[in-house]
């Protein structure tokens, strides 16, 4: 006898899927509001959806292209690496940065530009949050930085949150 009962809601087959978003906060700072907010994001997230909050953006070396490349024997560094493969095997990007300088954080930036020319980000959906009403600078900025490494933002999951 076979089973035909309907494949789950959301399902293809009857195999569940999962939507897996990596969570990077621009902010490097133990208590910071950005940070706090995507972890609430993170319990928050209904079934099916898979919300990791990176944790090493202050642990990847400042961007140097004489590091790999062409001209270069060796691969890029260990937290690079990891950093792009966690890039690659999600399926969006959710990103919380606080604004300095009317720009994104320098560790933000840095992450963004080890993976412009690899390619990790292209048409990959983007998320933008704030934890403050007066961010806008640091959307601006990193929607242009984001558009060189032709991300693909999605603009109706983009929020300021003032907490």
């Amino acid at each position: 006898e076979l089973d035909m009962e309907q494949p789950e809601e959301g399902s293809v087959s009857g195999i569940q899927e999962v939507i897996r978003i990596l969570a990077i906060s621009g902010s490097l700072r133990k208590a910071s509001s950005n940070t706090a907010l995507l972890h609430a994001t993170s319990m928050l997230a209904p079934k099916g959806l898979e919300i990791t909050v990176y944790a090493g953006l202050g642990d990847l070396p400042l961007f140097n292209p004489d590091i790999e490349g062409p001209d270069c024997d060796q691969p890029a560094p260990s937290q690079i690496r990891e950093f792009r493969s966690l890039l690659l095997a999600s399926d969006g990007i959710l990103i919380a940065s606080p604004e300095y300088a009317h720009g994104v954080t320098g560790a933000l930036k840095n992450a963004i530009d080890w993976v412009v020319g690899s390619g990790e980000l292209v048409e990959k959906p983007v998320a933008l949050l704030n934890a403050s009403a007066q961010a806008t600078h640091a959307q601006s900025s990193l929607r242009e930085i984001l558009s060189i490494a032709n991300a693909r933002i999605i603009d109706d999951a983009c929020r300021r949150v003032p907490l």
